[in-house]
């Protein structure tokens, strides 16, 4: 089995940025601890991050053949990419939104998510724990269908 992992605009700065919402964890320590949870799971990951949407849809897009589920953390583009959206639609891909932070629980401009309808599922507010109950979901749902 094999997943894409993909990150959103600004999260390369993770540990440096925000440290009260974010943590101090890196983006690299983030996707080691994902690809630790997934190889366990006999899930082979890889993890992609871009501050460009254009990238994003791109590598979903590029990938769409070779993959059997994706866990994406939109970041900002959660709130208004609807080119984002049509590109997960679009490949018809099982997909699980996650946020380190809760986004419900955050400015109102967060609360919504224009991708989510596009997913499975949308995990928030778990911190690291969002990614790897993203990629649990996903196996579970891969091991249903």
């Amino acid at each position: 089995m094999h997943i894409l992992v993909i990150h959103g605009p600004n999260l390369n700065l993770l540990g440096e940025r925000e440290k009260d919402i974010y943590g101090n964890m890196t983006l690299e320590d983030l996707n080691l601890e994902i690809t630790q949870y997934a190889w366990q799971k006999g899930i082979q990951v890889e993890c992609f991050q871009s501050n460009h949407e254009g990238e994003l849809i791109d590598f979903i897009h590029e990938n769409r053949k070779n993959t059997n589920g994706i866990v994406i953390n939109p970041g900002a583009l959660t709130h208004y990419s609807y080119s984002l959206y049509d590109a997960i639609k679009g490949v018809n891909i099982p997909t699980v939104e996650v946020h380190l932070s809760d986004i419900h629980s955050r400015e109102d401009f967060r609360k919504k998510s224009v991708t989510a309808p596009a997913c499975i599922a949308q995990i928030s507010g778990k911190g690291k724990m969002s990614y790897l109950e993203g990629v649990a979901t996903l196996m579970k749902h891969l091991e249903s269908t």
